[in-house]
């Protein structure tokens, strides 16, 4: 079937899906007997094995790579910037489909660290920060041991400043997920994430404070004591200003409640 002939019968599909909605009706027995015929010759075949789709994805990758160079890959990040939500959820899939072919795997980390870099010091602004951290936390979980130097630093110049940005609460789900992996592959790096947050440890932004101290959690709940130990003391002095700041706000608000009282 050519790709004119399955639009018709899609738009036919459609309209029986749209009549069988919108009519208040009961159907009769040879009706229903026709529309399960046509529903069981359209929905119900034999399933390919999985080694059938083993040996086709490696000929699909094989062709794939005579034409899928590093220009290839820097559009398509590109492309992540995207407003329509449902574009960038293609491309991630499609980006972590190239992530397979292995001679593309330090560009792409490159490529991927460098737009972390324009958005954190230069734009604040990137609409795909979100998907592209899904895509690292699929490849973090990926990552053996021990971890090379590359990907440490990675998490130290990349991944951690992207603690700095306002709007963080955009993608603070999916960067706590990949901070998180890097703790669960390598428990000493702990001590690296909680120096690294306090660097960037909000001053006057209550709602960020609060994502950073449950992140901050989910890190201690897998931190070893020598690596706790590292950093307990300026992390409680941190804690410290953070329970004071919150007694001063409850203190003014008080005032001002019983100043409009009275």
């Amino acid at each position: 079937m050519n790709l004119n002939e399955k639009g018709v019968k899609r738009r036919i599909l459609m309209e029986l899906v749209d009549y069988m909605t919108s009519v208040n009706l009961k159907f009769s027995e040879i009706s229903m007997q026709e529309i399960t015929k046509m529903l069981s010759a359209n929905l119900f075949r034999s399933l390919p094995s999985s080694n059938h789709d083993r040996k086709l994805l490696e000929m699909d990758a094989k062709l794939a790579k005579r034409y899928i160079d590093q220009s290839f890959v820097l559009r398509l990040l590109d492309l992540f910037d995207s407003e329509d939500q449902r574009e960038r959820e293609y491309l991630k899939n499609f980006t972590l489909y190239i992530w397979e072919f292995m001679v593309h795997r330090p560009f792409i980390r490159k490529a991927i660290n460098n737009i972390f870099y324009c958005f954190i010091f230069e734009t604040e602004k990137h609409n795909g920060i979100a998907e592209l951290l899904e895509i690292l936390g699929s490849i973090i979980n990926g990552f053996a041991l021990p971890l090379k130097e590359e990907h440490k630093l990675f998490l130290v110049h990349a991944l951690i400043p992207l603690h700095r940005p306002k709007c963080m609460s955009v993608y603070h789900k999916q960067l706590s997920y990949c901070i998180t992996q890097f703790c669960e592959k390598d428990y000493k790096i702990a001590d690296i994430v909680i120096h690294g947050l306090l660097k960037y440890w909000p001053l006057t932004h209550s709602s960020k404070e609060v994502m950073f101290l449950s992140e901050l959690e989910e890190i201690l709940e897998g931190t070893h004591n020598a690596e706790f130990q590292q950093c307990m003391v300026p992390l409680f002095h941190q804690i410290g200003r953070c329970v004071i700041a919150h007694i001063f706000r409850l203190v003014c608000f008080g005032r001002k409640w019983k100043d409009k009282g009275s």
